[in-house]
């Protein structure tokens, strides 16, 4: 009798056993589903924002906190089980309580309103166009106007502030030249500008100055005192000597894919241009390049200096010096 007993216990145990196994998945994966279904039937819709290199887990806590899923941990499961992660795009969106969480993933990688783009310091106007191209142009923007060419037309160069932009997938080149410019202006203030004028220089060649500065500082500690040594050369007469201008003057090198090749030897007498300061004395026609804020107040306030050369090295360290000589030997101990 007791062996009846044990073996009844046993079959109960290992039924059991095989019911959870069995049931439990099932359970889970309901569960699971459930989450994923919309919060609610609520169709009025929101603006939810996702800022350039957000990473999933926070924007996962932000759609949660905003109540748009039912949980953060199963909404990073679905885009990891979707393998999609780096298909999300920075910018904003309108979404909906009533969007499923696989429907709100759908959204967030081609449903942008606008989009986050980047235009750091010292592009030139060609790199912008090239790199709002790339942001804007993707496949399902079926509303997408932005053309490179007229970008190129309409923009000032040296006056399409470097920033962080979000912009309408649906705008047209001469809607982002006026952003970008109505940037500079709330940016830089004519008091910035005139403080140009005790070095003698209007706002227009602080501008110049200041792209010069952008393509040859690597630190903010270096740029007022680069600005230092080309106004004293300037004051001097000397050939301001920057490579950027003569970099600039040859234009695209499609061997290099760059706007940027390293300037030969050879470049400083063959490049026939107005921008080549080896071969024309003073600050170029015009900007070379978008400067930024710090590079337009060492423009506007360059260090008092008795420098009148620089070069980096190859780890991109600046070596100063006073006099041809000591510049020279630079040139044979650090490159």
């Amino acid at each position: 009798m007791l062996i009846k007993n044990s073996n009844r216990i046993r079959l109960l145990i290992f039924a059991s056993i095989f019911i959870v196994i069995i049931l439990t998945p099932i359970v889970l994966n309901k569960y699971y589903n459930w989450l994923l279904q919309p919060v609610s039937s609520e169709q009025s819709s929101k603006i939810f924002i996702i800022k350039p290199g957000q990473p999933v887990v926070q924007i996962a806590k932000n759609l949660r906190e905003a109540e748009l899923i039912k949980n953060a941990f199963v909404f990073r499961l679905l885009v990891a089980q979707m393998g999609i992660a780096k298909n999300i795009q920075a910018g904003d969106f309108r979404l909906s309580p009533n969007l499923s969480s696989r429907q709100i993933v759908e959204e967030l990688t081609h449903g942008a309103i606008d989009v986050w783009i980047t235009l750091p310091e010292g592009l030139r106007i060609e790199e912008q166009a090239e790199r709002i191209e790339s942001k804007l142009n993707f496949g399902s923007n079926d509303k997408y106007q932005f053309n490179k060419k007229e970008f190129i037309e309409k923009a000032k160069e040296g006056y399409m502030f470097p920033d962080t932009y979000l912009i309408p997938k649906d705008d047209t080149a001469a809607d982002i030249v006026s952003m970008l410019q109505k940037t500079f202006d709330q940016k830089v203030n004519k008091e910035i500008l005139a403080k140009g004028e005790n070095n003698n220089l209007t706002g227009e060649e602080v501008i110049i100055l200041a792209s010069l500065i952008e393509r040859e500082a690597k630190t903010d500690e270096e740029r007022p005192i680069i600005s230092g040594i080309l106004m004293n050369r300037l004051k001097a007469e000397i050939a301001l000597q920057v490579d950027a201008t003569v970099a600039y003057a040859k234009g695209y090198d499609s061997t290099k894919n760059t706007w940027w090749a390293p300037v030969t030897q050879q470049d400083y007498q063959s490049v026939k241009s107005l921008y080549n300061t080896y071969l024309h004395l003073g600050l170029p026609p015009g900007p070379i390049a978008s400067p930024g804020l710090e590079s337009i107040r060492a423009a506007a306030e360059p260090a008092n200096t008795d420098y009148f050369y620089y070069l980096h090295d190859a780890q991109g360290k600046i070596h100063y010096a006073k006099i041809l000589n000591e510049h020279n030997r630079n040139i044979q101990e650090f490159l």
